[in-house]
Formats: structure tokens, sequence, C-alpha cells
């Protein structure tokens, strides 16, 4: 399965034994829309709802910071997701948040995961079949394991401020990036992570919503300033499209990324941390 589908093939592998569906849509919280609700009015054909709010951890101060690895397994296998299963995800979000559902599934050791080319607005748009309701399906078993490598924190955040080991690569707007704009959420500073460089993630997807591929893809990297060649940390505002970021490099066969996952969240409300403002 490659690791972004059609809504052709989906169609076609809809009812296959080994294949999970996902819906992982998430809004804003000032968005005023409830996606569990959304998704009960209709979805694609026995795809279960995974509640990307409720996949934290509930004991860090920052919000939608990953959960402990048994956490994560115990609510994949409630899901029917598994070992062996084959994944497909996707979202009707401007945040793109299925790549977040990807990414924790990667973090956590799933192998087989795919996004929905489009998401749910491109299959609705073509007349594809829904349903409505919650799905349910029998425990799959889950490994409970967690690749380390694929998470950053502050403090290595920090070090790399000095060494510019790692490339940083920020997903939110210009005008966040820059300080022009103030983050909406009380208490953060302005501005941007001292050396990284910005790649708002709307710059990765068409003007229909799919994704960009090969020359077009990574065109939006090279403007950005990025040599994906070199290490990289992906950061946001709150770790939610980062991990779009994340997949954008992915589909470019460069799997070596990892995600700040406490993100300006975590950084911009730290008074010891260095900021910068302006472009970088």
């Amino acid at each position: 399965m490659d690791a972004l589908v059609s809504t052709d093939w989906l169609e076609r592998e809809l009812g296959a034994s080994d294949l999970r569906v996902v819906d992982a849509t998430k809004f804003s919280a000032d968005a005023g829309r409830d996606a569990r609700a959304e998704y009960e009015t209709g979805h694609i054909p026995g795809a279960v709802f995974m509640d990307l709010a409720e996949l934290v951890d509930a004991s860090s101060a920052i919000d939608n910071m990953a959960p402990p690895a048994e956490k994560f397994a115990s609510r994949m296998q409630s899901l029917g997701l598994g070992d062996g299963s084959r994944i497909v995800i996707y979202d009707d979000s401007p945040l793109k948040s299925a790549a977040r559902a990807w990414w924790l599934l990667k973090l956590f050791g799933a192998h087989d995961v795919a996004l929905l080319d489009g998401g749910l607005a491109k299959w609705k748009a073509e007349g594809r079949p829904l349903e409505m309701g919650k799905q349910t399906l029998r425990h799959r078993h889950f490994t409970v394991w967690r690749d380390a490598k694929a998470v950053r924190t502050k403090e290595q955040m920090q070090a790399n401020v000095e060494s510019g080991a790692e490339q940083v690569l920020d997903a939110r707007d210009a005008k966040r990036f820059t300080g022009e704009e103030r983050d909406a959420r009380p208490g953060l500073a302005p501005g941007h992570i001292p050396g990284s460089k910005n790649l708002p993630f709307g710059e990765l997807f068409n003007a229909d919503g799919t994704w960009k591929r090969g020359d077009a893809l990574k065109a939006a990297f090279d403007a950005a300033g990025v040599d994906l060649d070199k290490p990289l940390v992906t950061t946001c505002g709150s770790g939610m499209t980062a991990a779009v970021i994340a997949f954008g490099a992915h589909l470019l066969g460069k799997d070596d990324v990892a995600v700040y996952d406490g993100s300006w969240l975590e950084w911009g409300s730290d008074a010891a941390t260095p900021k910068a403002t302006g472009a970088a």
C-alpha cells in the first residue's frame, strides 16, 4: 500500500479483511465544529473514529503531547486497529489532522499506514458512499512500542539552537512565524525558534485539497531553504501541522524526520527559551 492512496483505490478495497479505515478529523477549539458528531452524520463505510483530542498525555501541562505507548496501544486495540492491519486515515479538517494520526501510528510502531488523498471532501465531491452512526470493530492486538528518535523535546531543541545540527522547519503561517501576528492562545510570545525556517503547511497542497507530488512538492521545501539530505525537525503551534510537513517529507522519501511535539505552545510559553522575530 502506498503512503498516499486515491479515492478510487480505497473504494475498491473497502471490505477487505485486513483493511481499517480511520476518520481522524480534529478541529481547532475556536472552529465551532464537533468532529465526532460530524463523523456520526456521515463517514466512509466501515470507518472508525479516532479521537485525537483524547489521544494525548493527560499528565502533561502542555496540550496535545503524544500519549504514553500503553495508552495509545490500548486505544488502538479498542478501535480494532492492530498488528497486521492496513490502515487508511482521512479527515475533513483545515488542519489536515489525518497527518497527526499518521505520525502517531508510525511513532508507536504501525507499519502499513496511508493517508487518503483529498480526504473526505474529495470522497463526498465524487458522490461516493457514506454511512451514518458509529462503527465498532473487534479488538485487535497492537504491540506496545515507541520510536524515541521520531520526537524532540524542548531540551533537545534548546541544544540544537546552539549546535545547529538539525534543520528546524515551522509549519505555521508566515505572520505567526515572523511574530507580526500573535498566537490566539494567551501567554505565548510572538515569533519562532531561532534559526528555524518557515514552510506554511498549506503550501504542500493543490487547490483541490490533494497533495502536491514529485517536483511540485519538493519545490515547496526548496523555497523554504530546506536541504532534504540533512537532518530535519518539524514544529508548529501545538504539534498538529508539524506532522503535515513530516508526511510531505515522507512522500519525498525522507523518513529521518522528527517532530518537536511541544512546538510553539511549549516554547513560546517559556520565558527562558530564546525567541526570534522577522523572517528567518
